[in-house]
């Protein structure tokens, strides 16, 4: 059973930063790829950033490139996001994902997700 759990949520000011952790348990972790995703009230889930399962490839939004760096240390089964100056329009619930391989972009290719944590910006 695989199970993931993201933490590091919070409020911040705008131009502030935020690391986001996720936790995997289960499967061999450093077979998968893992992506973040997001959603805002009333918004469809989108796409935010992923990374394969070495850590040597990366993909991310056109909105977070330059802010936001996703990373991976498999010896600790866990995929961060580091989030700078960030805006209002980053607010949203963030979800990490998991994905047998690549470094996709689309929801449906993502097998399993953690629960989410919430980060909201003020401005």
């Amino acid at each position: 059973q695989v199970q993931l759990v993201e933490s590091g949520g919070g409020l911040i000011p705008a131009g502030g930063s935020l690391r986001l952790a996720c936790v995997w348990s289960g499967r061999t972790f450093n077979t998968y790829s893992m992506g973040w995703f997001r959603q805002a009230p009333g918004k469809e889930r989108e796409f935010v950033a992923a990374i394969n399962w070495s850590g040597g490839s990366t993909s991310y939004a056109d909105s977070v490139k330059g802010r936001f760096t996703i990373s991976r240390d498999n010896a600790k089964n866990t995929v961060y996001l580091q989030m700078n100056s960030l805006k209002p329009e980053d607010t949203a619930v963030y979800y990490c994902a998991a994905a047998r391989s690549g470094i996709p972009i689309e929801i449906v290719k993502y097998a399993y997700w953690g629960q989410g944590t919430q980060v909201t910006v003020s401005s």
